[in-house]
């Protein structure tokens, strides 16, 4: 398969005070890096596609690496993750899909022993497309404090023939979290749920 034909990358870095209740003595950070590339695929149906996952894997690690240096740069800061893409009309929701096992796995390595699944989404757009990436702690799912997301988006991507790849961390829990559940000093750890 080709090597991914990067046209741009965006980095978006958030700090979250607070959501109407008291400021944080800590503020959030959520951050989101997006690499727009060519969508090899674009105007056709391929029938064997999944070797292209193996072609983005360096490009994965990369924006995760990008990333957490966004976000201070100390990978221990880091409590939650989430992925996503969006494809250009000329491509199918299945070119998005590509990227789960290079996103994810970039992740888990960056930060060293992640055992939580990168949740994740997807969907078909045009240039300007948002996406609202599902955020959850990095160790345990069910950690609920942590259940976020991040809306992204570049405002000429993807063109018909690219796909918009996206990470996205943060450094903690909603600000004002007080729904309950497991907290994140409560995780086992055993199972990447609990």
């Amino acid at each position: 398969m080709p090597e991914p034909k990067v046209r741009k990358i965006a980095t978006i870095v958030e700090e979250v005070f607070h959501e109407g209740g008291p400021v944080s003595e800590t503020p959030l950070k959520r951050g989101a890096v997006m690499a727009v590339i060519e969508n090899p695929f674009a105007g056709r149906y391929e029938p064997e596609i999944a070797g292209f996952m193996k072609d983005l894997e360096p490009l994965g690690l990369e924006m995760a690496r990008k990333l957490i240096d966004c976000l201070g740069g100390d990978v221990n800061d880091i409590e939650a993750y989430g992925k996503g893409a969006i494809v250009g009309q000329g491509g199918e929701l299945e070119h998005g899909a590509l990227w789960h096992v290079p996103g994810g796995y970039a992740m888990r390595e960056a930060l060293g022993d992640a055992k939580a699944i990168v949740p994740s989404t997807k969907k078909v757009g045009g240039p300007g497309t948002r996406l609202d990436v599902p955020v959850t702690h990095i160790n345990a799912s069910y950690v609920r404090s942590h259940f976020d997301a991040m809306e992204v988006g570049v405002s000429d991507a993807p063109r018909a023939n690219e796909i918009v790849l996206c990470l996205v961390m943060t450094t903690g829990a909603r600000i004002h979290a007080r729904v309950g559940g497991l907290k994140a000093e409560d995780i086992k750890g055993e199972d990447g749920l609990r």
